[in-house]
């Protein structure tokens, strides 16, 4: 079951032959820069590759969550998820974040609040409007973008480090089957925080804390406190008036995200006013042949709010 669920979540977004090729060069029609350096953590570095159009900038950013199962590597940077994009004008900035089974989701979220501050902070420099920001990711991905549309934050204009000035909202959301309710997985009351269909998929949802007196992290096994992280790591409870249009594409068969967790969302977004669409893969499961394609429909979403 892990491997068919790690597959099934990782394989969506990472390379193919021809992304791996794509690697070292530029395209035909973009330029790409690899490695930026977003942030720092633990010693680590955190990087993000830039794609910009050669020709036709259209002046509006597009973030791509690289993340499958919360995992992330800079090899699973698939140029042919940034193609359609560029060829639109976009600048294209690809964030691998910090990835399970090192880190877990609450520490991914952190990672992907400092990469939208920094690339907010760079837009002069890849000159494109800093409000006209959006973002899209597939599954996990998925999940990290409706949380950046959901609970971005305004920057501390107090902070020593710039970039923490900046905010790290986004103008649109567009993704394919994400998670959005972990606290109600498919069904009223199914927890799936490591449990369930996801019971043999637990580093990212392996919660710790400091605990000081003995200067080391240690499991957190207090049920409440396990639970309230689960709410706070869904997007479905950070739903308010102010959020961005959103898509979700996903699949009525599949059993590894239930289109339940897409239902629930656009119907939230929807009851507070917020543009949303929810566009039913008919018989698709956990991604399906030919997705790629469907980039086109998160392309022609973004042209609809992001676009001026």
């Amino acid at each position: 079951m892990r491997i068919k669920f790690v597959v099934a979540l990782l394989l969506v977004l990472t390379s193919s032959a021809c992304g791996l090729a794509a690697r070292a060069a530029d395209g035909p029609n973009f330029t790409r820069t690899e490695d930026v350096i977003y942030g720092r953590k633990h010693g680590v570095a955190l990087t993000l590759d830039v794609f910009q159009p050669k020709e036709n900038a259209n002046g509006a950013g597009l973030i791509f969550v690289v993340s499958g199962g919360w995992f992330s590597a800079h090899a699973n940077i698939n140029a042919a998820f940034v193609q359609e994009f560029v060829n639109r004008g976009y600048s294209v900035f690809a964030v691998v974040h910090g990835s399970q089974p090192k880190f877990t989701i609450p520490e991914v979220l952190e990672d992907m609040h400092r990469a939208t501050r920094f690339i907010r902070s760079k837009a002069a420099d890849y000159k494109f409007d800093p409000n006209r920001l959006g973002i899209y990711g597939a599954s996990a991905g998925g999940h990290l973008s409706l949380m950046q549309g959901t609970a971005g934050t305004a920057g501390n204009k107090e902070a020593r480090d710039p970039v923490d000035r900046e905010s790290s909202r986004v103008q649109a959301v567009a993704c394919f089957f994400p998670p959005t309710d972990f606290l109600n997985y498919g069904k009223d009351g199914e927890i799936a925080l490591g449990r369930g269909v996801l019971k043999n998929f637990r580093a990212p949802f392996d919660f710790h804390e400091l605990d000081n007196s003995i200067r080391a992290f240690v499991p957190i096994t207090d049920e409440a406190k396990v639970l309230e992280i689960g709410r706070q790591i869904s997007p479905i409870n950070h739903v308010t008036v102010d959020d961005p249009p959103t898509l979700i594409i996903h699949g009525d068969a599949d059993l590894l995200v239930p289109i339940q967790q897409a239902q629930l969302i656009i119907t939230k977004l929807k009851s507070v006013n917020v543009p949303a669409e929810l566009v039913t893969k008919p018989g698709a499961a956990h991604g399906w042949p030919g997705l790629d394609k469907d980039l086109v429909t998160l392309a022609d979403w973004f042209d609809k709010h992001l676009k001026k």
